[in-house]
């Protein structure tokens, strides 16, 4: 891999000091799920901890920067060229039923071009980390997106409304088009974590609808930077803003458009 750059070292060991506590707390959701309360409160401090912590270390690492956080949302830097974009916790639900697929994912926007990301899931250790024009990676490994060309013989993942939000009968018309298609379809419920794995190509492509800029910042740079692409599913519009996102390498990426694109709204 070589030699780390400062960015980098800013963004993973800020990752990795929110993780600490978060791990230890990992390990009492399983307790708390038999309880009456459940542990839906204690999960909410566990997010707002982690974000508290990073916000105070990459504000201390590079002042001045922007920031746009899932819980504290936007606040404006005196430097206008550089945001940071956080998810403290992505993959809550699954947190929160003690099942180890969840991730801190932090992302940096230079001028408003996605430059640098790191998706870590403290439970597995991985740490999966990109920057601009230097490849991405897990740990120490260098990643490359899935080379699999035909769509009966890949794995997609997917993101699937919560309940409460709107867009299940668009979701069931998609997974229709697609599944009966492929080798098999996963919902794993943690979109930065699925995006780490379509640039370490345990998954071929994904796609998901009305997702939010810090659930895609970070695992964008890693795909691009894995050889892959990410962008929105109509190939149209920044894919932060319209929160519709397709991945994968070229075939995926043109086969998952083209069938997507037949799926009347």
């Amino acid at each position: 891999m070589g030699q780390i750059s400062a960015l980098m070292q800013v963004m993973t060991d800020a990752a990795r000091k929110a993780a600490r506590k978060m791990v230890r707390d990992f390990g009492e959701v399983e307790n708390l799920q038999v309880s009456k309360k459940g542990p839906a409160d204690f999960v909410t401090h566990v997010d707002q901890r982690a974000e508290k912590i990073l916000f105070e270390e990459l504000s201390a690492a590079r002042p001045g920067y922007g920031f746009l956080m899932e819980e504290g949302g936007a606040v404006e830097g005196t430097d206008k060229s550089h945001r940071w974009i956080i998810d403290p916790l992505d993959g809550t639900l699954n947190f929160m039923h003690a099942q180890p697929h969840f991730a801190i994912s932090v992302a940096l926007e230079r001028e408003g071009e996605l430059v640098a990301g790191v998706v870590f899931n403290p439970v597995t250790d991985e740490l999966y980390h990109a920057e601009k024009g230097r490849g991405a990676y897990v740990n120490d490994r260098r990643l490359r997106v899935s080379e699999r060309r035909h769509f009966h013989e890949a794995v997609i993942g997917v993101g699937l409304p919560f309940m409460g939000k709107s867009g299940h009968a668009q979701a069931l018309k998609e997974l229709h088009a697609i599944m009966p298609m492929t080798a098999g379809v996963r919902r794993l419920g943690a979109a930065s974590l699925d995006l780490a794995w379509v640039a370490a190509g345990k998954l071929d492509g994904f796609w998901e609808r009305n997702l939010q800029a810090w659930d895609v910042a970070a695992g964008i740079v890693l795909v691009r930077e894995a050889g892959g692409f990410a962008g929105s599913i109509d190939n149209a519009g920044d894919v932060l803003e319209t929160g519709n996102i397709v991945a994968g390498n070229e075939a995926m990426i043109g086969e998952l458009r083209e069938r997507l694109g037949k799926v009347a709204p």
